[in-house]
């Protein structure tokens, strides 16, 4: 006979009904959706149809003339084998989708060049990404970065964000893979009034509630502790729940905040590791995604050696510190970028399929894996496949699974009814 009784029961059902609602509406996981590794910033006024394919035979050309990719898998330390094996894939990368997310920069990258001039740029670039979107030319991702909602350039940014998707929307539906990005953020509030403006935007053009997300660009060391003493970065997910896609990390902006001397401002820097760790505590389970930052060190001149090896390797440990996707500025970054991605997700993928079939198969082994550990795992095993680093044949082989089952084990809540 059991100690509890049924009002024992619902006694503590009644004390967990927050607990339970706060669960379910705030920390739902990822959505199982593709996240790009990374984001490559230009100028808005810069983008046309053939931007994308532009810049994958620029990078490709800058690889053959400093010897080639399986030279530069080499140079970031690979063993000749996996440098062979990153080389192809990454060879047939550049050709066929050398960018996987691109912002359209309407901030520090476009300036201040009068409102007639960025109006203009702003329905330009619009139509330009419908063009590019209608001709099967635009990345898998691709929207704009408009300017902050500081005062002096708050009305000016969101002419700019209303400018550009009311030009999508009129001609026709917008973009799969659109994304907005709001800079410099210091405030909940200016994140609240973020979500106030694309509601309306929502309401104005007939959109579905929440078709409009958003990324929070963290520069700001008010956003990582506030006067309070609080982190508003921890409530961002909270107080607009569903409607922040990513938060990224602004390396030059964030470590100049802090009086860091520019030849130390890093992606490494310590202040930057304790801003990126206090960004995933506060997302983790919340289904926002982080983003490293970028490195100013480009691949150009007598030192693109130097900067791949640098960009290589800050590639990489963003990776291993469980950052999956950073900025490029310049297309003889894309080489690297996918070079040290590719190597990242080759290197792992072995022992990380033989684990994963151990725990399908319930075979013993070396290693006894939670179910948490096995979502890691496919979840790992799931960004190399989605990034181009291995192929499902290779996945089938060694982890004994296909891609839905992978899928399914990387986010098992996708497949399980809600409970509450």
């Amino acid at each position: 006979m059991g100690s509890f009784s049924s009002s024992d029961l619902a006694h503590i059902e009644a004390q967990l009904a927050a607990t339970d609602q706060l669960l379910d509406r705030n920390y739902p996981g990822d959505d199982g959706s593709r996240q790009p590794i990374h984001t490559v910033y230009i100028p808005a006024d810069r983008f046309t149809p053939t931007f994308v394919a532009d810049w994958g035979a620029q990078a490709l050309a800058t690889a053959e003339a400093h010897g080639g990719l399986e030279k530069l898998g080499r140079l970031l330390g690979q063993e000749p084998d996996l440098a062979a094996a990153v080389a192809s894939r990454v060879a047939s990368k550049l050709s066929s989708e050398p960018i996987e997310d691109l912002r359209l920069d309407f901030e520090d990258g476009y300036g201040d060049r009068g409102d007639e001039a960025e109006d203009a740029d702003a329905v330009a670039a619009a139509n330009a990404v419908a063009a590019a979107v209608s001709a099967g030319t635009a990345p898998p991702f691709i929207g704009i970065r408009f300017k902050c909602f500081e005062a002096p350039t708050r009305a000016r940014g969101l002419k700019t964000l209303d400018l550009f998707v009311s030009t999508l929307a009129a001609a026709g539906e917008l973009p799969a893979g659109l994304i907005l990005t709001l800079p410099k953020v210091t405030t909940v509030a200016q994140v609240q009034a973020m979500d106030y403006a694309v509601s309306r935007l929502e309401e104005v053009h007939g959109l579905p509630a929440g078709r409009l997300r958003f990324e929070v660009q963290v520069e700001t060391p008010q956003l990582i502790i506030g006067a309070d003493g609080t982190s508003p970065v921890a409530q961002l997910p909270h107080v607009v729940p569903g409607r922040i896609s990513a938060l990224h990390y602004g390396t030059y902006d964030y470590s100049a905040s802090l009086g860091i001397s520019a030849e130390y401002q890093s992606m490494e820097h310590p202040v930057a590791d304790f801003a990126k760790e206090v960004m995933q505590l506060a997302v983790a389970g919340t289904g926002i995604r982080l983003s490293d930052g970028s490195t100013n060190i480009i691949p150009v001149g007598d030192a693109v050696e130097d900067a791949w090896k640098l960009h290589g390797r800050l590639v990489r440990r963003s990776l291993e510190n469980g950052y999956y996707q950073g900025w490029d500025l310049h297309a003889a970054q894309l080489p690297s970028r996918f070079s040290a991605s590719y190597a990242f997700y080759r290197e792992g993928l072995p022992a990380a399929a033989l684990r994963l079939r151990n725990y399908v198969e319930r075979t013993e082994g070396g290693v006894m894996d939670e179910p948490a550990t096995a979502r890691a795992l496919a979840g790992f095993v799931l960004r190399g496949v989605q990034c181009g680093a291995v192929g499902t044949d290779e996945v089938k082989a060694l982890a004994g699974v296909e891609l839905s089952q992978l899928t399914a084990l990387a986010h098992p809540r996708l497949a399980q009814p809600t409970s509450h």
